[in-house]
C-alpha cells in the first residue's frame, strides 16, 4: 500500500513516528480502529494467512504471539506495497502501539474499548468458535510465563498485548528512540503483568533503558525518561537509584519543591498551633486551575478528631532540611498552585520511592503522605494521575488507626472505578463472570475522562492491572479482619494462590491445602465439587496443570513442609523457577542440623536465574560464613552492597568474611615489601574497616558493629593506624552503653594503645601557640592529640568506678599534660580500686592471687605515685619573691607509710613471713629510710 493511499488523519501520526523522538505518538480512540485495519495490519496480524498457519495457532503448536512476529520479521525484510523499510518500520510500529493503548485502555486506565478486540485484531478462523477463541487466549497468556512465572490466567483481551510484544519486542523494528522506548515498556508492563521479578525481563528492560539513556533528548523527554526510570527502578528493588533519578529529573525540570513544617492544627479540637508536615510545591509552568475538573470519587475522612485537612496558619513555613528557595516561600500552604501534570508524577514517584521497612533509611509511612496530598489537595489537570495520588493516600492512610477506614473504602471505590471503566461485551472474554461486590454507589459519567487523558502520562506513574488492584483491596481487608470479602475476590479472580495463602494466614491450612491440590491433583473420588474431596489423585497432565504451577507447587511444599514438592516446581519450570530453589535451601536451613552444604548449592542454582535477588545473595552469604566459605561469603556480600548500598548487616557481614578471608597478613618483621613497597600490606583489613564504617553509618545505634569498627581499626599497627576511627568507634560505644554496662563499655587495652601514641607522638608544649598558651593552654578539639584527651575527659573518666587500669590510664595522661597532683590522684584511685576489687579474696578467704594483687599495685603507687609525684611542685603556680612554691604532697612519706602499714595490718592473719609481705616489709623500710 502507497503512503498516498493512507488516511489523512493517520499521516501526520505516522510521519511522527519517523522522527527520533523519545516519547511515541499519543493515539487517540478514534485513529485506533483505522490503523488496525490498514492493508499492512491485516497482512501482519495474519487475516490473510493460509489455513494450515491458522490451525496451528487454532491447536496451539503455535502461539498468536510467534505467529505476529514471524510475519512483521518477513515483511520488515521484503516491503511491498510500494512502501520503504523505513515507513513499513514506522506502520509496523504505530499497529504495535495501538495494540498496546488499546491493552493498557482495557485493562488499566478505561474506558471501555469502542471495539471488540478479538474481532479486530485475531483472524476470523480464530474469533468465529468461542473455544478455539479460549484457547488462543489462553496459549497467549501462558507463553507470558518466564523463569516460572505466570501471568494472570483471565487477562482480559491477551491479543492486544500479544501483537504489542510481537511487534514492538520480538520483531525489532528499528534501534530509534521512539522504538526503543515502545520495546522498553512492552518488556516493562510483562514485567509487571508477573507475580515476581524476573531476571530475564529485567536483562531485556535495562538493555533498553541504557540505550535511551545514550540518546539525544530534549530537556522535556529527558526529565520524562527519568521519571519514567525512576519507575522502573522502584519497582525492581532499586530506591535510591529511583531517588537520584527524581532528582535529577527535577533539575532538568527546574521543579521545585521541598518537605517542609508548617505552624498549623490537624485536629478538630486543637487549641494550639503545632508544627505539621507539608509539601510545599511549584511549576515552572503554572497550569491555571479549572473549575470544572472531573476526577474519581474522593472518600471523605469523617472523623470525629481529624479534620479532613491540616489547617495551617499564615506564617511562614519552617523547613526541616534547608532554606526554602524565593519561589517556594511566596507558596501558601492552604492554596497551593496546580501542578504541571509530570511534577504531580514526581512527587507520587517520590513517595513509591521510599523504604517504608526501614525510617531509618527514608522517610517514614507518615512523611510519605504530604507527597500524595499536595498533588490531591492543589488539584490535577490530569484525571489518571489524580487517581493514581488517591491510590498512593490510601496505601499511606491503611497503617493508621484514624484513617484505615477511608484508606480501604477509597480503595474500594477506585476499584469499583476501573472495574466500571474496563468492562468488555467479548462474550468469550476471559475474565471473572460474576459480579464484583461494592459497598459505594456505581461511579457517575462526571467522574470519568477520555482515553487520551487517560493514556497521555500512564506510563510516568507506578499504575496497577485491574486484577493487581483487586488483590490488594483483598490483602487490605485481610489485613482489617475481612477475611470472607478478601475470599469472595480471590475466588472470583481466581486467583487460587492468593486464596490459599490467605487461609494460611489464618491457620487453616486444611482448606489451603485442598485449594492448592484441586489445581495440581485429580481428584480421588467422582465428584470433584464435595468439600471433602482432597485431590490426593495423580498429578494433572502437563497440558491441564495451570501456567503458575510452580508457584502452586512450592505453596504447597510450605503447608505440607515436602521438600519434594519445592523439587517438583523447579522440575516443570525447566529449572527456571528461582523461588522453588530458595524455598528448598531455607527447608535445608530449617532441618536439625542444617543442612549448609545443600542450602548452599540451592541459593546457587536461584541466583543462576534471578541475580539481582538481594535477599538470596544474603542469605547465601551468611551460609557461607557458617560453612567458613570466606572467599565466597565475601564475593556474595560483595553483591549484596553492589543491590543495596544501604544495607548496614551486608557490610558489617562483608568486612567479617574480608577479615577471615585466606589472603596473608604481614608478619611483624616484614611489614612491607621491599621490592615493592606501594603495596599496602594491611590491605585487606583497610577494606575491612572500609566495609565496617559504612554498617556502623547505616546502623549508627548497632554497639556491635561499632565494636567491630574498633577492634579492626586498632589491629593496624603504626604508623598506619587509623586513630581517628578508634576514638569515633569508643565514644559511639560509650554512648550506647556507657549508661548500662558503665567502665566495662571501654576497651583498656585500646585506651592504653592511644595513650601510648598521644605520648610518643607528640610534646605537651608543641601543642600550643603563643596565644593558646597565654588564653589557658587548651587544646584544640578538631586535633588528634584534642581528641583523645576528650574521649578520656569526657566520656571514659565519668564512667571509671572499679578499673584501676583505667585510673592508670588517666594518670599517664594526667603526666602528658605535665599536671603530677593530678597524676598522683589518680594512682591513689587505682590502688584504691585494686585493694576493693581484691580485698574479700585476699583478707578473707586467704586467696594468694588478689593478695599478690594489691602488693604490686601498693609497690606501684609508692615507687612511681608518692616518691615520683610527692616532692614535685604543684601545676598552675607561679613564683611570688621569696614565696616556696606548693608541692603535690609535701607529706608523701606519710601517706605511703600509712598505705603499706594498712595492707600489712589487714593481710597479717593470712600472709605474714609469706613473699608478698616480705616485698611490703622492704617497701616500708624504703619509705623510712630503715
Amino acid at each position: 500500500m502507497a503512503e498516498s493511499s493512507i488516511p489523512d488523519t493517520l499521516n501526520s501520526v505516522f510521519d511522527a513516528s519517523l522522527q527520533d523522538r523519545y516519547d511515541p505518538v499519543r493515539l487517540t480512540s478514534e485513529s485506533i480502529v483505522p490503523i488496525f485495519e490498514l492493508p499492512l495490519a491485516k497482512k501482519v496480524l495474519g487475516h490473510d494467512a493460509d489455513s494450515e498457519a491458522i490451525a496451528r495457532i487454532a491447536d496451539a503448536s503455535t502461539s498468536y504471539t510467534t505467529f505476529v512476529a514471524e510475519n512483521a520479521r518477513a515483511i520488515l525484510q521484503s516491503p511491498c506495497d510500494g512502501l520503504t523499510v523505513k515507513q513499513t518500520q514506522s506502520q509496523i510500529l504505530h499497529i504495535g502501539l495501538a495494540a498496546l493503548f488499546s491493552f493498557l485502555q482495557s485493562n488499566v486506565t478505561g474506558p471501555p474499548l469502542t471495539y471488540n478486540s478479538a474481532e479486530t485484531v485475531l483472524p476470523s478462523a480464530l474469533r468465529s468458535d468461542v473455544e478455539i477463541l479460549r484457547a488462543v487466549r489462553a496459549k497467549n497468556i501462558r507463553d507470558l510465563t518466564v523463569d516460572g512465572e505466570a501471568a494472570y490466567k483471565l487477562t482480559p483481551n491477551s491479543e492486544l498485548f500479544s501483537v504489542a510484544k510481537a511487534l514492538l519486542v520480538d520483531a525489532n523494528t528499528g534501534e530509534s528512540v521512539v522504538a526503543k522506548t515502545a520495546s522498553m515498556r512492552v518488556s516493562f508492563l510483562h514485567q509487571k503483568m508477573l507475580s515476581e521479578v524476573t531476571s530475564t525481563l529485567q536483562d531485556s528492560i535495562y538493555k533498553d533503558v541504557e540505550a535511551l539513556n545514550k540518546a539525544d533528548l530534549t530537556a522535556d523527554e529527558k526529565g520524562r525518561f527519568l521519571l519514567e526510570r525512576a519507575i522502573i527502578n522502584t519497582h525492581h528493588g532499586f530506591d535510591a537509584k529511583a531517588r537520584a533519578d527524581l532528582d535529577q529529573a527535577c533539575q532538568v525540570r527546574n521543579f521545585e519543591f521541598a518537605l517542609t513544617g508548617q505552624m498549623g492544627k490537624r485536629t478538630k479540637f486543637q487549641e494550639r498551633d503545632t508544627s505539621q508536615l507539608v509539601v510545599l510545591a511549584k511549576s515552572t509552568d503554572e497550569t491555571p486551575k479549572s473549575t470544572d475538573a472531573s476526577g474519581p470519587k474522593t472518600v471523605d475522612l469523617d472523623d470525629d478528631t481529624l479534620l479532613e485537612a491540616i489547617s495551617f496558619t499564615e506564617s511562614k513555613a519552617t523547613n526541616v532540611q534547608d532554606e526554602l528557595s524565593p519561589a517556594l516561600q511566596s507558596v501558601d500552604p492552604n492554596d497551593q498552585p496546580i501542578l504541571n501534570p509530570v511534577d504531580s508524577a514526581i512527587l507520587l514517584a517520590m513517595a513509591s520511592a521510599i523504604t517504608n521497612t526501614a525510617p531509618e533509611n527514608g522517610l517514614t509511612r507518615e512523611e510519605t503522605q504530604p507527597y500524595a496530598t499536595r498533588v490531591l489537595e492543589g488539584g490535577s489537570s490530569n484525571w489518571q494521575i489524580y487517581t493514581q495520588a488517591l491510590l498512593v493516600r490510601s496505601r499511606v492512610e491503611g497503617f493508621r488507626s484514624r484513617t484505615v477506614e477511608r484508606s480501604v473504602l477509597q480503595m474500594q471505590a477506585l476499584v469499583d472505578q476501573v472495574i466500571a471503566d474496563t468492562a468488555t461485551d467479548d462474550s468469550a472474554a476471559q475474565q471473572p463472570s460474576a459480579e464484583p461486590t461494592t459497598f459505594l454507589p456505581r461511579p457517575e459519567k462526571s467522574e470519568s475522562a477520555s482515553a487520551s487523558d487517560r493514556l497521555e502520562y500512564v506510563w510516568l506513574m507506578n499504575f496497577s492491572t485491574r486484577w493487581n488492584l483487586e488483590s490488594e483491596l483483598a490483602k487490605r481487608w485481610v489485613e482489617l479482619g475481612g477475611l470472607r470479602t478478601a475470599l469472595e475476590i480471590y475466588e472470583r479472580l481466581q486467583m487460587w494462590a492468593e486464596a490459599a495463602l490467605c487461609y494460611a494466614a489464618t491457620d487453616n491450612e486444611a482448606k489451603a491445602r485442598s485449594i492448592v491440590r484441586r489445581q495440581l491433583y485429580e481428584a480421588t473420588g467422582s465428584n470433584e465439587d464435595d468439600e471433602n474431596e482432597q485431590f490426593d489423585g495423580p498429578e494433572r497432565s502437563p497440558s491441564t496443570l495451570p501456567a503458575d504451577a510452580p508457584r502452586l507447587f512450592c505453596i504447597l511444599g510450605d503447608i505440607e513442609k515436602d521438600e519434594k514438592m519445592y523439587e517438583r516446581a523447579w522440575e516443570i519450570s525447566g529449572s527456571r523457577y528461582a523461588r522453588a530453589q530458595r524455598s528448598l535451601a531455607r527447608h535445608y536451613l530449617a532441618l536439625t542440623p542444617p543442612d549448609l552444604l545443600k542450602a548452599e548449592d540451592a541459593y546457587r542454582k536461584s541466583l543462576a536465574i534471578s541475580r539481582l535477588n538481594h535477599s538470596a545473595w544474603f542469605a547465601l552469604g551468611c551460609v557461607q560464613l557458617e560453612l567458613e566459605h570466606w572467599e565466597d561469603s565475601t564475593d556474595s556480600f560483595t553483591h549484596c552492597v553492589k543491590l543495596d548500598d544501604a544495607d548496614g548487616e551486608a557490610w558489617s557481614n562483608l568486612a567479617a568474611s574480608m577479615l577471615r578471608s585466606s589472603a596473608p597478613e604481614p608478619t611483624p618483621d616484614v611489614d612491607v615489601d621491599e621490592n615493592n613497597p606501594d603495596v599496602d600490606p594491611h590491605k585487606r583489613k583497610r577494606e575491612a574497616l572500609s566495609a565496617l564504617l559504612r554498617a556502623a553509618q547505616l546502623k549508627h545505634s548497632n554497639a556491635r558493629i561499632w565494636d567491630n569498627v574498633l577492634t579492626v581499626a586498632a589491629s593496624i599497627p603504626p604508623p598506619s593506624t587509623p586513630f581517628r576511627d578508634i576514638i569515633t568507634a569508643q565514644k559511639r560505644i560509650i554512648e550506647l552503653l556507657g549508661a548500662k554496662k558503665g567502665e566495662k563499655c571501654v576497651d583498656g587495652p585500646i585506651l592504653a594503645m592511644l595513650v601510648d601514641f598521644l605520648c610518643r607522638a607528640f610534646d605537651y608544649d608543641s601543642l600550643f601557640t603563643e596565644s593558646e598558651s597565654d588564653s589557658g593552654r587548651i587544646i584544640r578539639s578538631g586535633t588528634l592529640p584534642g581528641q583523645i584527651l576528650s574521649l578520656i575527659d569526657d566520656h571514659v573518666v565519668p564512667l571509671i568506678t572499679h578499673s584501676a587500669a583505667l585510673w592508670l590510664v588517666v594518670s599517664r595522661v594526667e603526666v602528658f599534660r605535665e599536671r603530677p597532683a593530678a597524676a598522683l590522684e589518680a594512682h591513689e584511685k587505682s590502688w584504691r580500686a585494686t585493694v576493693a576489687n581484691n580485698a574479700q579474696g585476699a583478707f578473707q578467704m586467704g586467696d594468694e592471687k588478689p593478695w599478690l594483687e594489691i602488693v604490686r599495685s601498693t609497690e606501684k603507687l609508692v615507687r612511681e605515685g608518692y616518691a615520683k609525684y610527692g616532692p614535685m611542685d604543684r601545676e598552675n603556680q607561679q613564683a611570688e619573691g621569696d614565696k616556696d612554691l606548693e608541692l603535690v604532697a609535701s607529706d608523701w612519706r606519710f601517706k605511703a607509710r600509712s598505705a603499706v602499714r594498712g595492707i600489712l595490718g589487714k593481710g597479717k592473719d593470712f600472709w605474714e613471713d609469706s613473699e608478698g609481705w616480705t616485698r611490703l616489709k622492704t617497701l616500708q623500710g624504703e619509705v623510712t629510710g630503715n
